[in-house]
């Protein structure tokens, strides 16, 4: 659960995508969530930032061989629906798992200088004006990569405002 939750904050993906996650949708340092998954109904392609690939080979020695990467209590099912809000409550928290979407975003916008699409894109937004989406073909990967790295930093480092979740095999 703690890896999952940390892989949710570093992605800022929601909740149902992490949960759900399954190996072969993984390759590499790319997490494609296929569309069914979606809200919006269309494949995301997910770069993955280093410290993500780490808990990808953490959740790999803890897995018992499940399709899903966050294993659930019973053998070969996602973890619940509620399991990352319990946990945040939990550790005395005042949030909800679907709250750090909200905290990249605010992250992007007053810490960074990323243009605003490639924060959209990276949370799976679409764009409401049609004729901009008609010209947006780009899901601008190697950006959001970038992004995200700088992401999983700040997250990651020592400052106070930080609660470290990490789980010690």
């Amino acid at each position: 659960t703690k890896l999952g939750i940390e892989f949710l904050i570093l992605t800022a993906t929601r909740s149902g995508e992490v949960r759900n996650a399954r190996w072969d949708e993984v390759n590499g340092s790319l997490w494609t969530i296929p569309a069914e998954r979606m809200k919006a109904g269309v494949a995301h392609r997910v770069p993955l930032p280093s410290r993500c690939i780490e808990i990808l080979d953490l959740a790999r020695e803890i897995s018992q061989g499940s399709e899903y990467i966050f294993e659930g209590a019973k053998p070969n099912k996602p973890l619940s629906e509620n399991t990352f809000n319990k946990l945040i409550k939990e550790l005395g928290l005042e949030v909800h798992a679907h709250g750090f979407r909200t905290s990249f975003r605010t992250w992007t916008q007053e810490k960074t200088n990323y243009p605003r699409e490639i924060a959209e894109t990276a949370l799976a937004h679409s764009l409401k004006d049609k004729a901009e989406a008609a010209y947006a073909r780009s899901d601008l990967l190697e950006k959001r990569a970038e992004m995200m790295e700088a992401w999983a930093q700040f997250v990651v480092s020592n400052t106070p405002e930080v609660v470290q979740i990490r789980v010690r095999l």
